[in-house]
């Protein structure tokens, strides 16, 4: 059941994350409670499913990254996790996700990576492909950014 508190929680939680070295004291001092309240509410909310995913955005151009693409990989079912995990190692990867392939659409692993330019990016997939051995992979540049929101609750 949430209440009030986790209400007031999750409200923050759907805003930007302040720049500090302990976020989590700053959002729960806004709200008058303890950094370990605050976390421990939080725990509390993932293992109920009631926070099922927390992630952040990353402005990319703001960092400097004029440049970034998705890698969409062909990996072979059995090595997929193991794929994924070095895939999503690399420092210029902001998220890795697998999905199932489709009839005309045998792409089954997917890369974000950002770099200061197209180039960049062709290279930094080309040592991706060297590290996990597969050649079979595809770049999708992004063209126009056209909404980067997160959902609100409260």
């Amino acid at each position: 059941m949430v209440d009030e508190l986790d209400k007031r929680i999750i409200a923050l939680l759907q805003k930007d994350i302040p720049l500090d070295l302990r976020p989590f004291a700053v959002m729960a001092d806004n709200i008058g409670i303890t950094e370990e309240q605050f976390i421990s509410r939080v725990k509390s909310m993932m293992e109920q499913g009631i926070i099922r995913r927390f992630g952040a955005t990353l402005y990319h151009q703001e960092a400097g990254f004029i440049s970034n693409a998705m890698v969409a990989w062909i990996v072979p079912e059995d090595r997929i996790e193991d794929t994924g995990r070095i895939v999503s190692g690399f420092r210029e990867v902001t998220h890795c996700y697998q999905r199932r392939p489709q009839k005309d659409w045998r792409y089954n692993l997917y890369a974000m990576i950002h770099g200061h330019n197209r180039d960049e990016c062709e290279e930094i997939a080309r040592c991706m492909s060297k590290s996990i051995e597969i050649d079979e992979y595809l770049l999708l540049f992004t063209e126009k950014e056209l909404k980067k929101t997160s959902m609100e609750y409260f």
